[in-house]
């Protein structure tokens, strides 16, 4: 197993490495000078000047991405151009928020996905197998944006049951991680009801059942685990998407969390900012991807023996 972890980091390295180049390498094509846009139109050509021997814009960008690789590795992320504080302490403060709601979004889609696609995968054909479907389908058509707006209207200015957005409560996070759970808990919820589905039809499952296991037994202790790993496998994929995904859902919401913070930074010309929390970003995904990993080897020891 430790073999099977060393290797996973090590292969974590090189993904980093190239998010870092190709972040630096999409600012450095940008349209524009990116150092006169975030002075803005009055700045003078010495001020420019400056400001662009600070950050190392002058330089080459191979140079400049060495160096910046360099720096992250002593813990460096370099200093807000905005805030003028450094990014990790700015984004030390943001990222809890994000976390929090991440978490939450991807519980609700776990638990409600497995249980509806659970559900529909043993009544097949059902009226709630149909409704299900319904709603993955719903789930999967609308964007993020619309849904989060639909429900500040419905929840919070119809009905005045929960807050239209902030934090504070539990109630704050309400909204927001149900918003960011939808589209996900749609996915789990088909690719739940075809594993399990699939599972039921095989002999061993008939011969649990002609054994006389009882059904709640056959279906949680054969079918569902047995279907796990692609249903694993689709939620470490959504917990990226989801922290992707509250980029938007942060801004309706108005959440102070990391997404938040990148769509200020993106309107300041914060680049140092936006660079950190790009790589913040890459980073979580390639944590949770090896948590993944991780429970793969522990759902399947072959898996982990062939590394």
């Amino acid at each position: 197993m430790l073999t099977f972890v060393a290797r996973r980091l090590l292969l974590a390295i090189p993904v980093l490495l190239g998010v870092v180049f190709v972040v630096m390498l999409t600012i450095e094509l940008i349209p524009g000078d990116a150092v006169a846009l975030m002075l803005g139109e009055h700045a003078t050509p010495a001020a420019v000047a400056k400001l662009r021997d600070y950050l190392g814009l002058d330089k080459p960008l191979l140079i400049r991405y060495v160096g910046y690789v360099g720096r992250v590795a002593r813990g460096d992320l370099g200093r807000s151009i905005q805030q003028n504080r450094p990014v990790i302490d700015e984004l030390g403060d943001a990222w809890p928020a994000t976390l929090e709601l991440t978490a939450a979004a991807l519980v609700i889609a776990a638990a409600a996905g497995i249980a509806a696609g659970v559900v529909s995968a043993v009544w097949p054909n059902s009226a709630f197998d149909a409704l299900a479907r319904l709603g993955s389908l719903f789930g999967l058509s609308m964007p993020v944006f619309w849904t989060g707006l639909v429900l500040i209207v419905v929840f919070a200015l119809w009905l005045p049951w929960l807050p239209v957005g902030g934090t504070g409560s539990p109630s704050h996070l309400v909204l927001p991680a149900v918003t960011l759970a939808l589209p996900s808990l749609a996915m789990v919820a088909r690719m739940t009801r075809s594993s399990v589905l699939d599972v039921l039809r095989e002999d061993y499952v008939r011969t649990a059942r002609a054994k006389g296991v009882a059904e709640r037994l056959v279906v949680t202790k054969h079918a569902l685990r047995n279907a796990a790993i692609p249903i694993l496998t689709l939620l470490g994929l959504q917990a990226g998407q989801l922290m992707g995904g509250a980029v938007l859902t942060e801004t309706v919401f108005a959440w102070p969390g990391l997404g938040r913070l990148m769509v200020k930074a993106i309107f300041a010309r914060d680049y140092v900012l936006l660079q950190g929390a790009v790589l913040i970003f890459a980073l979580a995904f390639v944590v949770v991807n090896l948590a993944v990993d991780l429970a793969y080897g522990a759902l399947d020891p072959r898996i982990a023996r062939q590394g």
